[in-house]
């Protein structure tokens, strides 16, 4: 069964009411503030919270955005924030998270000149010049919107650790608990002083230390309970770095998994994902016996992962898992994620995945990415965006119904952005090489180009997607009739291990061959 979802002319109303634009895009298209942004739902679909471009500002700051999605929804026009929380002073917005019970986080920096006494960039003397990081807790309607409790103090936080939190931290969630009505569990991290983890209860903002991790240390937490599930650790070792995996034991202690142990120096990805419903199974992400990451059950009970993978692509990378978080079925795998030019995700859940094909159908040739949906699935949190496509944000409703939310970028006129293949060419030692290419809108085979251009990604270690190029030069170039090719050049990450471990030593040499092997293959 596929939904039928009323979608027709949505992309087109996005950009109906904007005159054409006949000039190639602009620098200044990319570096204005997102229209809207950092767009998400709670967990009982009653709001979305986002970043938006200040309209009391003509967009040159940013502002925190409410919508109201309690009652029936009118799908018939845009959805229009109930509430605008502008910039403040100094403070700025730069993304949000919707949780439940009508909170919110939110993500802000300031500049900062101070002393970083050693805090993150090592510098103990004199002032720097650099932004702070805070984040708050918004109530309903984002009315106020409150410093989080610091909680660090439980652990013997001074006021210059508390500072260099600010400086070099990141808060962040660690889960939802979504079977909790009123509890989060919140993670900070500092490059100074590694991870805190706090149980944090909405209803009247206190905070309770739970466990740390430190600075060369990982772990996963449970979404149900929100304790410990494994830990990953790095530690240097008789001239090697070597990583670790830990699993609690049937005492509370955490355990090392030989079987999981790796050597950085081999660079095999290990992750856990998560541990499988009423077993001693954990599913974990490697690539130790393929050349692609795939993911295994691990049974800690024997030592011992499955003969065969839970989930493998012939071509890509795994990257990933989604569990239902619904008290009926909490912990049922709904799918998996994997890698490909774009991120996608394959779904096992009969109804969301006759969610996602009425989406794409609703959406053909686009990148269709859900985000958030509600237990009923009867509201769902989407984004649409391709290569010629800035990210645009819907609500489906009722699985019938689609509503507008916004376009990051709607001054862009879609007409004058070119669209993406994904290929494969030949280096001249015989290593298929990926590549992404965009063409100039229009550009039909066999015409001529006014010339090309290679665009490199950084890293090394590092890879493009055929995705919407935020960065803005991809389409800024392939506005003005060129076509652009972005390498995925031996050494690039997350196209499979041997073109990974292909670049070592090949730094300046068939590193920079391939990119020349590209520019010859285009002609």
């Amino acid at each position: 069964m596929r939904y039928r979802i009323l979608a027709a002319g949505m992309i087109s109303a996005l950009a109906g009411s904007l005159a054409a634009q006949a000039e190639p895009v602009t620098a200044e298209d990319f570096a204005k503030f997102p229209s809207v942004s950092s767009v998400s739902m709670s967990l009982e679909g009653d709001m979305l919270v986002g970043v938006i471009a200040d309209p009391s500002k003509d967009g040159d700051a940013r502002a925190a955005a409410y919508w109201d999605l309690s009652g029936e929804i009118d799908t018939t026009k845009p959805l229009v924030p109930s509430n605008i929380t502008p910039s403040s002073g100094k403070t700025k917005f730069y993304g949000a998270s919707a949780l439940k019970n009508k909170k919110s986080l939110w993500f802000t920096v300031q500049p900062y000149i101070g002393a970083l006494e050693g805090c993150g960039e090592g510098k103990t003397t004199g002032s720097t010049k650099k932004y702070l990081q805070k984040v708050y807790m918004g109530n309903e309607r984002i009315k106020k919107i409150d410093d989080l409790p610091d909680g660090r103090a439980e652990i013997g936080a001074n006021k210059m650790l508390l500072r260099c939190f600010e400086l070099e931290g990141d808060t962040g969630i660690a889960s939802l608990l979504p079977l909790d009505p009123t509890k989060i569990v919140l993670r900070r991290t500092s490059t100074k002083n590694g991870t805190s983890y706090f149980e944090h209860d909405l209803s009247n903002g206190r905070e309770k230390f739970l466990f740390k991790a430190s600075d060369t240390q990982q772990i996963e937490v449970s979404t149900r309970t929100g304790e410990p599930v494994a830990r990953t650790e790095l530690e240097y070792e008789d001239g090697a770095w070597r990583q670790y995996i830990s699993l609690l034991d049937n005492d509370g202690n955490f355990r090392i998994e030989e079987p999981l142990t790796t050597e950085i120096a081999n660079r095999f990805n290990m992750e856990v994902l998560g541990k499988q419903n009423d077993t001693e199974n954990y599913f974990v992400a490697t690539d130790k016996f393929d050349d692609k990451v795939a993911i295994y059950l691990y049974d800690a009970s024997t030592d011992s992962f499955s003969d065969d993978p839970v989930f493998a692509h012939p071509e890509f990378n795994a990257s990933g898992m989604i569990f239902s978080d619904r008290a009926q079925d909490f912990g049922a795998i709904l799918g998996f994620t994997y890698s490909g030019p774009v991120q996608e995700t394959y779904w096992l859940d009969p109804e969301m995945k006759s969610i996602q094909d009425g989406l794409d159908a609703a959406f053909p040739g686009k990148n269709v990415a859900i985000s958030d949906y509600t237990a009923d699935r009867n509201r769902v949190l989407f984004a649409v965006s391709a290569a010629d496509m800035p990210p645009a944000y819907f609500l489906l409703v009722d699985k019938s119904k689609v509503a507008v939310i916004g376009s990051q970028r709607p001054w862009i006129d879609v007409e004058d952005l070119g669209k993406s293949k994904f290929v494969y060419y030949s280096a001249r030692d015989g290593l298929q090489i990926p590549a992404i290419i965009t063409l100039p809108a229009g550009f039909e085979e066999g015409q001529k180009a006014k010339g090309a251009i290679i665009v490199p990604h950084g890293g090394p270690w590092a890879r493009d997607s055929a995705g919407f190029d935020s960065s803005g030069w991809t389409q800024y170039f392939a506005s003005r009739g060129y076509i652009i090719m972005q390498p995925q050049y031996r050494g690039s990450d997350g196209w499979g291990r041997a073109l990974w471990r292909a670049g070592d030593g090949e730094w300046g040499q068939k590193m920079q061959d391939d990119k020349d092997d590209g520019a010859a293959w285009l002609v």
